[in-house]
């Protein structure tokens, strides 16, 4: 129990490290830009403490969810003082507001690329390109009759079991090339092959540089299956599981995370498509129905998640969730909808489309957008945002998402 809190504990510190950061992009390039930045302040709620540096004030407040960056000017409805008025926000180059406002997104893909890149220097990757499983051995043991789904996935063998496939020469490491003369290619090739068999069957195999043929005397056994009880034959073996995880050097870890992120870019697109369509699904699990995983989850949700693979020791899947988050929460903030940092820069590029189109026609620039006009589709959007918040928060809560 106590590596799950320390995990839950340190997935949401690591979320709330990387918003924080995301504010800090914010700042960082306004103030290299020139514009003037009032505050910023990591978490929200009470200040603990501030101190001022220059003509920013820097702080702490008691909730440690992300923070803030309070630029001057972001847009022409905001006020502004006789002396910030030369350096609002607005009054900038449409590409430099553009960069001030998308810095928030690319931090977190340079932070979801740092993870990634210090997991393949170090716990590696998860293995993208498993296909399907090869026919070669890791283990024998025995065959015995399994009547029941528990007895089934029970892989111990009682006393003076029959070994098969031990007892005609097959290795850990020996690759099945063949059985009876047919060839197979994976593991469930095989495995099917081998229910359809029994008696002394010939195994072609590869073992090193060597091919061999081994004879096998397959019984016939009782075991369980998903559409009932069958007599099947059996051998008594497992399979050789591919890596699930590959480790790279300090350079070629390099393009192999470029490779790997933009695999993950691609996932983030498809699950954003996906997303409005999984959401009666979350409604239905609040309720008592099974909790699909492939739903969306919260904050909460997610540190649920990390807290279960600190408590299980699988911490690639801890910081591969983290690096998720990272890239999800930097696609979703540029979707073209306000109040989203996507959402400011269409305006601004619809401003500047909107002014050289009027230049074309020989008429003056239109001026700042009045941001008044869109707060019905503003306030609708955020309040779409908080429901579908609250129902992904109460779902992780009641019906959470869970490691097998």
């Amino acid at each position: 129990m106590l590596a799950y809190i320390i995990g839950v504990v340190l997935f949401a510190l690591g979320i709330c490290v990387s918003v924080a950061l995301h504010e800090a992009g914010h700042m960082v390039t306004a103030k290299a830009f020139g514009m003037k930045v009032r505050r910023y302040f990591v978490g929200f709620g009470p200040t603990v403490f501030s101190w001022r540096r220059g003509e920013t004030e820097y702080g702490l407040k008691w909730i440690p969810l992300g923070g803030f960056c309070d630029i001057a000017g972001m847009t022409a409805l905001d006020e502004v003082t006789p002396d910030e008025a030369p350096r609002a926000m607005w009054r900038f180059k449409t590409w430099k507001r553009t960069v001030v406002m998308s810095a928030g997104s690319v931090t977190h893909f340079i932070l979801g690329f740092v993870v990634l890149y210090l997991m393949a220097v170090t716990m590696g990757l998860p293995n993208l390109n498993i296909t399907a499983t090869e026919p070669v051995l890791s283990a024998t043991s025995c065959a015995r009759a399994a009547t029941t789904k528990e007895q089934a996935q029970d892989p111990s063998c009682p006393p003076g079991a029959a070994r098969p496939a031990e007892a005609a020469g097959l290795r850990a490491g020996d690759k099945v090339l063949a059985i009876g003369g047919k060839p197979v290619a994976t593991w469930d090739e095989m495995l099917a092959t081998v229910q359809a068999t029994s008696g002394p069957t010939e195994f072609d195999v590869q073992r090193g540089d060597q091919r061999l043929a081994l004879i096998v005397d397959v019984p016939k056994v009782q075991r369980w299956t998903t559409s009932g009880v069958k007599e099947v034959g059996m051998i008594g073996a497992s399979p050789q599981q591919p890596d699930r995880t590959i480790q790279y050097g300090p350079v070629a870890a390099v393009p192999a995370t470029f490779s790997f992120t933009g695999t993950m870019f691609a996932e983030t697109a498809q699950r954003l498509v996906q997303f409005p369509q999984r959401i009666p699904a979350v409604v239905t699990a609040i309720f008592g129905g099974e909790r699909d995983p492939n739903t969306p989850v919260s904050v909460v949700g997610a540190s649920r998640i990390g807290g279960e693979a600190v408590e299980q020791g699988i911490w690639v899947l801890f910081f591969f969730l983290l690096a998720s988050l990272n890239f999800f929460i930097g696609v979703f903030n540029l979707l073209p909808l306000l109040p989203l940092d996507g959402g400011h820069i269409a305006v601004v590029w619809y401003e500047r489309v909107r002014d050289w189109i009027r230049a074309r026609r020989g008429k003056a620039a239109g001026g700042p957008v009045d941001y008044t006009k869109l707060s019905g589709i503003t306030m609708a959007l955020v309040l779409v945002g908080g429901a579908v918040t609250l129902l992904t928060v109460t779902a992780d809560i009641v019906n959470p998402i869970r490691l097998q």
